[in-house]
């Protein structure tokens, strides 16, 4: 066995299940184990490629006859907020954002728990315990950091920017050319603070912050309302057969 063929993934294909996003249809997905043999710049190339991290599970969906998740990218130098999104902007200056490493602690565990009992009772991560939650955060084999988003001290002394009440969090993974947000959750009883959209927009500053020129959110999936927020950011790219392609929606 040659050094290259050591180090190529092994992919596996899942077998059908209910589609979670689009009624009435079956999905499957191919999958690969990220461990820490394979090198850093062949994990960057599948998840600038396609690919979504899971842990130390790289994936992608692989459904017979549908194509409607499309992986979508920001072009974050092209940017500009429209008028709603730099109200929301406005409505959390009272936030401030703090990037972490990949830690795991009991209140970020309380407010996911929160997050996902009151907006996905019925979903995937219904039955998550803390030491589930540690796992989600704490596996991984690349570059992956937090952010927690915390109220501002109301003492105007108060430098402990640690001490205001957890908002929100998002935990994302630095590529070569950009930011991966691959999870976020945020307190749902602040509905008016649009907490989601937020998020996006920080990262987006972040991206740029850092000469990254892509932020990249997962997959878009034609048909399902609850993933259309992803297309309000424009300008943006979506991978085709032919490569990334700037989107016209």
């Amino acid at each position: 066995m040659t050094e290259q063929q050591k180090h190529f993934p092994d992919f596996y294909v899942t077998a059908e299940q209910p589609c979670p996003y689009l009624h009435g249809r079956m999905e499957r997905k191919l999958f690969t184990h990220l461990t820490n043999d394979k090198p850093l710049h062949l994990i960057d190339n599948l998840l600038r490629g396609g690919f979504r991290r899971s842990q130390n599970i790289a994936y992608m969906p692989y459904c017979e006859g549908c194509r409607a998740c499309v992986s979508v990218r920001i072009l974050v130098d092209e940017f500009i907020p429209g008028k709603s999104m730099r109200r929301i902007k406005k409505l959390n200056k009272d936030l401030n954002a703090r990037c972490t490493p990949s830690i795991p602690s009991p209140e970020q565990y309380a407010l996911f728990r929160h997050y996902i009992d009151t907006r996905h009772a019925g979903g995937g991560m219904a039955d998550m315990l803390i030491l589930d939650y540690a796992t989600m955060i704490e596996e991984t084999v690349i570059d992956t950091f937090l952010t927690e988003y915390r109220l501002k001290p109301e003492a105007p002394l108060d430098h402990d920017q640690d001490s205001g009440k957890l908002k929100a969090v998002a935990f994302s993974d630095r590529l070569s050319d950009g930011i991966s947000m691959v999870y976020s959750y945020f307190d749902p009883d602040e509905h008016t603070r649009s907490l989601g959209t937020y998020m996006i927009l920080d990262h987006i500053e972040r991206s740029a912050r850092l000469g990254l020129p892509y932020l990249y959110l997962g997959y878009w999936i034609n048909g399902s309302a609850k993933m259309d927020y992803k297309v309000r950011f424009k300008p943006q790219q979506h991978l085709t057969q032919e490569g990334w392609q700037r989107a016209n929606i």
